[in-house]
């Protein structure tokens, strides 16, 4: 009998602290993630607009580049700054990251990859893309 009660007792325990709440009780205190915040329609738009200057400057494209500047950039930068950053577009790449804004302004963080000397080079950075109306953006930031 005392071995039947220690075996059912045994069993009774062992099932108990094998049972799901216990065991989540145990293991960790851990929150549940915090569900990410749906996109606004227009991050879309402005992403596509951060990928279209990359582009033009992956390739060397000046003139595709110059224009999706914002007017505010263009004044205050350097024609010659501006125009060296799309020269050599030789052996380059970028990254564009998840930007972070709200609608009208959004920042997306980006790595310039190229070579320098044989050796891959990354230089991290950020582009600044501002709407200006009807599903119109800009660049408001060089990278």
């Amino acid at each position: 009998m005392k071995i039947a009660i220690t075996i059912l007792l045994s069993t009774f325990l062992l099932l108990y602290v094998s049972s799901p709440p216990f065991q989540a009780h145990a293991v960790s205190h851990k929150h549940p993630p915090k569900p990410e915040a749906p996109l606004a329609a227009d991050y879309v738009l402005a992403l596509g607009s951060a990928d279209r200057f990359m582009h033009a400057w992956q390739i060397g494209d000046i003139e595709h580049g110059i224009v999706q500047l914002s007017d505010g950039l263009r004044r205050s930068q350097d024609a010659k700054k501006v125009e060296q950053f799309f020269l050599n577009a030789k052996d380059r790449a970028y990254e564009i990251g998840r930007g972070r804004g709200q609608a009208g302004r959004y920042t997306f963080p980006v790595v310039l990859v190229g070579t320098e000397g044989g050796q891959l080079t990354r230089r991290p950075s950020e582009l600044i893309v501002l709407e200006t109306g009807k599903n119109d953006w800009v660049i408001d930031k060089l990278p």
